[in-house]
């Protein structure tokens, strides 16, 4: 991904939202607006045709939900970085999110500032949350009973890329895991890039919902 023109797209119905987001895009160095798409509908049918290098995906839809929307993107583009945005930081829809594919997970209300640097985040292989979502997510691994490896697809994965897992199912940041395995973020981000190709999985979550023995629905 070029990060001199990071091209971005946005899935939202509300016209005023697109205007200030287009506005923000715009406005910001080393970001490019790409398309508008009104709904899902909209967005499965044209996207796969004109390709951005980052998608924002409103969750709230009318018809065809976001999750769903990214869900069925994720089948045939499956490398697309997906950011949902919303309202509601309800928890419900934040693991959906996560589940059905998405790299991130932002409310509309995040400072703008706080939104291009989690653009940034995500074009550089991160997963940007608000930290209070953030938490939730950490919760939710936290209350698995074990962070061993149980799930024999595990066997394809190098001794590296095991540990490196285990310390993300700990809630750990590719920052956090880079200094404890003495590696720089990028080699973080290349063995994380391989776990998913040898997984067959698009996000974190998925990765590490394999790890734990509790296969993504």
């Amino acid at each position: 991904m070029n990060l001199m023109e990071i091209a971005i797209s946005l899935v939202e119905d509300d016209e005023g939202l697109r205007e200030e987001f287009g506005e923000l895009i715009g406005q910001t160095s080393g970001f490019r607006l790409h398309r508008f798409y009104r709904h899902a509908e909209e967005a499965i049918e044209k996207l796969p045709g004109e390709v951005p290098d980052i998608l924002l995906m409103d969750i709230n839809l009318p018809g065809m939900s976001g999750i769903e929307c990214v869900r069925r993107l994720k089948k045939s583009l499956p490398e697309l970085p997906i950011v949902m945005l919303t309202v509601y930081d309800d928890s419900d829809a934040l693991f959906d999110s996560l589940m059905a594919g998405a790299n991130g997970y932002l409310l509309k209300r995040t400072p703008r500032v706080k939104l291009v640097e989690a653009l940034f985040e995500v074009s550089s292989g991160g997963a940007p949350m608000s930290r209070k979502i953030a938490r939730k997510v950490v919760e939710f691994f936290h209350q698995a009973k074990s962070v061993e490896p149980r799930n024999p697809e595990l066997s394809g994965l190098t001794k590296r890329e095991q540990e490196i897992l285990g310390e993300l199912a700990k809630g750990r940041s590719y920052k956090e895991i880079a200094t404890a395995c003495g590696i720089s973020g990028d080699t973080v981000r290349k063995h994380m890039s391989r776990i998913y190709e040898k997984l067959h999985v698009h996000s974190r979550t998925e990765a590490i919902l394999k790890f734990l023995g509790h296969p993504p629905p």
